[in-house]
């Protein structure tokens, strides 16, 4: 604001003068409060803007710097009613203005040029803000809904096969010791692998590691390798589970890698708690642009409410990948059956031999 003050000036004109300094400094010392009361400052600043023009003969701007930052400052963060206040009072002081300086159509016109675009471009940052905000918003949704979902199918996976092992321990006391001794080895280890997973999780949501238990607590979340260990587990459980891939096998994204260790966690733990199953398959194909997971089950078919959340998560988590999942009674309307169908894109080929475990 003070640069024709620095500029030498011509021998025609008035020299500048400390008044004239004054309040030119007066001018600007409102925009520190901008943010926190921006009509009053708009009011102050056409005030001392006014009285500078009336009362002192010092030299001109060539541009209404100050009226511009608080007209942009108030399209961009204040309310409505306060931005027409503005609007209607620009309206008026703009055209006053322009009378007392030079009273020219031209100075007039490109006065409310440069006022309309600073507010203009005030309402258009206010408008990428509030995209930026709703976008943050949705991603927390997201990020909660993905944290319920892990939530849900670790719980869900443990704490079904400890309530197995639980009920059938009784029987096993008096019938078998040996099988009841290993029950409980499964519910302990159930348990302990339940505990690290969600160490696992939760360490990552914090931001200043305080309370982490060394790298483990942000290690990657479980994928295939760690695939036969929960199928280990659920054979402890009583269930058969036979795991076979079909297919150019080859290694998957982490995060595609997790999709699929926790549908087959969901899957089997549904089997678990409601099919009454002897027997479950756990099938990977392995296409050349997609991955399909199955898991079948000889149990009893479809009941009414089971797996409900389970299975809205299946689907939530394949479509993630921008892939499907299906439910519904398996071959030949025997048992239940879990079919989900991944994209895979840029995975590498390993080998071709198609592998059968149990």
């Amino acid at each position: 604001m003070t640069m024709p003050f620095v500029v030498p000036r011509g021998p025609e004109l008035e020299p500048a003068t400390w008044p004239a300094y004054g309040l030119t400094s007066l001018t600007v010392v409102p925009l520190v409060w901008r943010r926190r009361a921006p009509v009053t400052v708009l009011l102050a600043i056409l005030a001392t803007s006014a009285l500078y023009k009336l009362a002192v003969e010092g030299p001109g701007q060539p541009l209404p710097y100050t009226g511009l930052v608080i007209v942009y400052t108030i399209a961009a963060q204040s309310p409505p009613r306060a931005r027409l206040a503005t609007v209607l009072l620009m309206t008026v002081a703009v055209p006053g203005s322009v009378w007392i300086n030079s009273r020219t159509a031209r100075e007039l016109t490109f006065s409310l040029f440069v006022f309309a675009a600073a507010y203009v471009f005030g309402r258009l940052t206010d408008a990428r803000q509030r995209a930026h905000r709703m976008e943050a918003e949705r991603a927390a949704a997201r990020e909660r809904a993905r944290i319920a979902r892990e939530m849900h199918d670790i719980l869900s996976h443990a704490v079904s096969l400890m309530i197995v092992q639980a009920e059938a321990g009784p029987v096993a006391v008096r019938t078998a010791p040996e099988r009841a001794e290993a029950a409980f080895d499964v519910i302990s280890e159930t348990g302990r692998d339940a505990m690290a997973q969600l160490r696992r999780m939760l360490g990552v949501l914090r931001e200043d590691g305080e309370g982490q238990e060394g790298p483990s607590a942000r290690a990657p979340q479980p994928g295939l390798a760690e695939l036969r260990e929960l199928l280990d587990r659920v054979r402890a459980g009583g269930l058969d589970v036979v795991y076979g891939t079909d297919g150019a096998v080859r290694p998957l994204p982490e995060a595609t890698a997790a999709t699929v260790f926790r549908i087959v966690q969901e899957s089997l733990t549904n089997t678990v708690r409601h099919a009454a199953a002897r027997t479950a398959a756990v099938q990977l194909t392995y296409g050349d642009d997609h991955l399909e997971v199955r898991v079948t089950d000889d149990g009893r078919g479809v009941l009414v409410g089971a797996g409900g959340h389970g299975l809205v998560g299946v689907r939530e988590r394949a479509a993630a990948h921008g892939g499907t999942a299906v439910a519904g009674p398996g071959p030949d309307g025997r048992g239940f059956e879990v079919r989900a169908r991944i994209p895979l894109a840029g995975t590498r080929s390993v080998t071709a031999r198609t592998r059968v475990a149990r």
